[in-house]
Parts: C-alpha cells; sequence; structure tokens
C-alpha cells in the first residue's frame, strides 16, 4: 500500500504532462495512413507478374519502396518509367488516394518501350497511374507541382548521352516537389574518373558526378541506401550482362522546407 501510494504523484506527473503535450497540439496519435505501408506484402502481392518477380531478385523492392518512405496518398512521379516495373509497385502503394505520374520522353518510348508500358497499364494497380510523354527536360505535366515524391530508378545515366539539358530537368524537378519532398535516385556505378562519359557505353554513371549536378540544383542529401552495393565489381563492363552483380547506389535527397 505504502509502495502504491509512492507511485501516485508521478503517475499525476505523467498525464498533466501528457495532457499539456494533447492541448498544445504537439502530439497525435499514429493513424493507418501514418504507419509504414507493409512493402513485402505489396511485392509478394499474387497478382504481380513472374517477369517482375524475376528482376525483384536483383532490385530489392521491399527495401527501395522503404527507403523512399512512399506512402497511401501520395503524390509521385516516376522519371523514365520505361516498361512500368517500379511504376506498378508506387502505385499499388499510393492507392487509390494517390497518383503516380509516369513519364517517358517520346524518344525513349520509339527505341526502347513500344508497348511494353501500354500492356502493363491495363493491370488494375494501375488504375491511378497518368502516363506523360515529355522530354526529360520538361518532364512536368501541368497538374503535377506539389509532388511528394521523385523517383529516378537507374535511368539517369541515359540522359548523359541523349540531347537532354541536365541542368534544366534538375531544376524543373526541385520546382515540382513540395518544400519536404523527397527526389530517391539510384543507378549503375561507374569508376571513378568515369564521370558522365561512359553512359552509353556501360550504362554507368560515376556517383560523384551525378551527385555535383543534382545538388547544383538545390536538393540536398539526406541518406544513402547501401542495399545495391556490389564492390566485388570492377565497373568496367556493361550492366545487361554483367559477370558479376552491378555495383548500384540510391540516393535520397531533398527539397529543403
Amino acid at each position: 500500500m505504502i509502495e502504491t501510494n509512492r507511485r501516485r504523484p508521478a503517475q499525476r506527473i505523467r498525464r498533466l504532462v501528457l495532457a499539456s503535450i494533447l492541448a498544445a497540439g504537439m502530439w497525435a496519435p499514429v493513424t493507418a495512413q501514418d504507419a509504414a505501408p507493409d512493402y513485402q506484402a505489396i511485392v509478394a502481392a499474387p497478382d504481380r507478374s513472374d517477369a517482375d518477380r524475376q528482376t525483384d531478385q536483383r532490385r530489392n523492392p521491399a527495401r527501395m519502396l522503404a527507403f523512399t518512405g512512399v506512402k497511401p496518398g501520395m503524390k509521385v512521379l516516376d522519371m523514365e518509367a520505361n516498361a512500368g516495373y517500379s511504376t506498378e509497385l508506387l502505385a499499388r502503394v499510393v492507392g487509390g488516394s494517390g497518383v503516380v505520374y509516369a513519364q517517358d520522353s517520346a524518344e525513349m518510348i520509339e527505341r526502347i518501350v513500344k508497348d511494353k508500358f501500354e500492356l502493363r497499364a491495363q493491370k488494375p494497380a494501375m488504375k491511378n497511374v497518368l502516363h506523360v510523354i515529355r522530354n526529360f527536360d520538361d518532364p512536368i505535366a501541368p497538374d503535377a507541382a506539389g509532388l511528394d515524391l521523385i523517383t529516378f530508378f537507374f535511368a539517369y545515366h541515359d540522359t548523359t548521352y541523349m540531347a537532354v539539358d541536365r541542368a534544366e530537368m534538375n531544376r524543373k524537378l526541385f520546382a515540382a516537389l513540395k518544400p519536404g519532398g523527397l527526389l530517391v535516385i539510384a543507378d549503375h556505378s561507374a569508376r571513378a574518373g568515369d564521370g558522365t562519359a561512359v553512359g552509353k557505353t556501360l550504362h554507368r554513371i560515376e556517383e560523384s558526378a551525378l551527385r555535383q549536378e543534382i545538388e547544383a540544383a538545390g536538393f540536398k542529401l539526406t541518406d544513402e541506401g547501401n542495399f545495391l552495393r556490389h564492390p566485388e565489381d570492377p565497373r568496367d563492363a556493361p550492366v545487361f550482362k554483367p559477370q558479376v552483380p552491378v555495383d548500384e547506389f540510391v540516393l535520397k535527397y531533398q527539397k529543403p522546407l
């Protein structure tokens, strides 16, 4: 009984502190929308294709989705969507209350994408996706301002050998994000000193060169993902038929508040 009485003042203090926090609007309970999605369950969805599951083996999609922080209701731009592998995963996360703009240039569609994206677009999981055919250096649809997230997966190197004003592209990506919005970039790593010179031959880019270009637009690096790193890769061969797993970097940038 004595021990119980001794605890009561501390309990009253905790209740008073909690009441003060709630009154000041400093705390709110975590809602379902605020909680992190179950990315593993999204990747394991039974209606995903066998081809996508093969790609999963080298792309580690659950870790990538978690790294981006994508959540239901978000407004997302997926740069160079290509056949839509990442676009579909993002669309499954943001759900019907969100939207994913899938950007491709007309040149990439003619040369590589063909009808691959349109075939995927017929899937129910893609109902909240808008395919945006725009040049890389003018990639933002008129209604796509105030984005929460932009992803640029394994494609930035393509812009180094195309007629793209990358500085202008990066400025427009920066402008399209809301304050605090995120840009997540992943690409195949080139050797130190290769810069942007091996984009077409090896489909790689030197990480420091990419960082310099992105940061020149005003983005601030907030995190690095090492889950696709392969230090055994000599980074001197094309990425399509590697002798060892390809070393890939993943960077998270933020538009300052």
